[in-house]
């Protein structure tokens, strides 16, 4: 993430999903208390280390991937988690 002056901040987080990743690192952010607090638009880059990938999403994105259609129990579970961690700060 690239704050407001233009520094790079980064997190390495254990997910097994995209949004899961996002949602733990942007946890991770918002609570290190070096970061103003993301706005919806805010862009996060999310980078796989095995194999390499790199993906980006807003902060919107997670929210809307939070709130929407659980395919499984467990995803519902995850979400669930996920959430009340984002809620914490």
């Amino acid at each position: 993430m690239t704050d407001a002056r233009g520094s790079r901040h980064s997190v390495d987080v254990l997910a097994e999903s995209l949004f899961e990743a996002a949602a733990l690192g942007l946890k991770l952010l918002r609570d290190d208390g070096w970061v103003d607090t993301p706005g919806p638009a805010t862009r996060l880059e999310v980078q796989v280390t095995a194999p390499a990938v790199k993906h980006e999403v807003t902060v919107q994105q997670i929210h809307r991937w939070l709130e929407g259609v659980s395919i499984s129990p467990n995803e519902m579970v995850k979400k669930k988690r996920l959430k009340s961690m984002l809620a914490q700060t």
